[in-house]
């Protein structure tokens, strides 16, 4: 058998599994969810969405160890522009009646994607680096979100404490990584 014919073999094989696997995933993140008693939206936040990025995850962890730095910020940025733009583009296609935005995405997550994509604001501005205290900021931000989401599903009596410590410590902290990343790239370019 041609050497290419046995790649395009896999290739196939591979996709196959993948539209099985994922269904499995959808179905078991699904049942988790009612078992638990956590609504759809928040298990799609958290479990689906990290163990869908798990493979980036790996990819941009050894490409930085192996010093191809170029590659480890590409995967990251193209796989979630491919997110977006062709998975979300796709799936509302597809659906018999397009995708429904649940109101607490609009009105909670939306706005932490935004925060997120300011934040990395900086690094595409100047210095092209992401330093080990910003990737320390950024890994601790996304622990804090996904502790926030837990919390406010489960109404636990802990979230109004929780929301005040991070409007009062965490967005200031936060302007104030951003101004110290500013001024440090400032000070490398000159």
């Amino acid at each position: 058998m041609d050497h290419w014919v046995f790649q395009v073999l896999h290739i196939a094989i591979g996709l196959l599994l993948l539209v099985i696997g994922s269904r499995w995933l959808v179905e078991s993140a699904s049942a988790f969810a009612v078992a638990v008693g956590i609504s759809d939206v928040v298990i799609g936040l958290t479990i689906v969405a990290a163990g869908t990025s798990l493979p980036e995850v790996a990819t941009s962890v050894i490409a930085a160890m192996k010093g191809e730095r170029d590659i480890a910020v590409g995967n990251v940025v193209g796989s979630n522009i491919f997110n977006i733009l062709a998975c979300l583009g796709l799936s509302s296609l597809v659906a018999p009646a397009g995708l429904l935005i649940p109101p607490s995405v609009i009105a909670f997550d939306f706005w932490i994607m935004l925060a997120v994509a300011l934040v990395c604001f900086p690094v595409f501005l100047s210095g092209r680096e992401i330093a080990r205290w910003e990737g320390f900021v950024l890994f601790t931000y996304y622990i804090a979100y996904t502790a926030y989401l837990v919390l406010a599903t489960q109404e636990h009596d802990a979230l109004p404490l929780y929301s005040t410590i991070m409007m009062l410590f965490v967005i200031p902290m936060t302007v104030l990584a951003l101004v110290a990343s500013l001024w440090g790239r400032k000070i490398q370019a000159d």
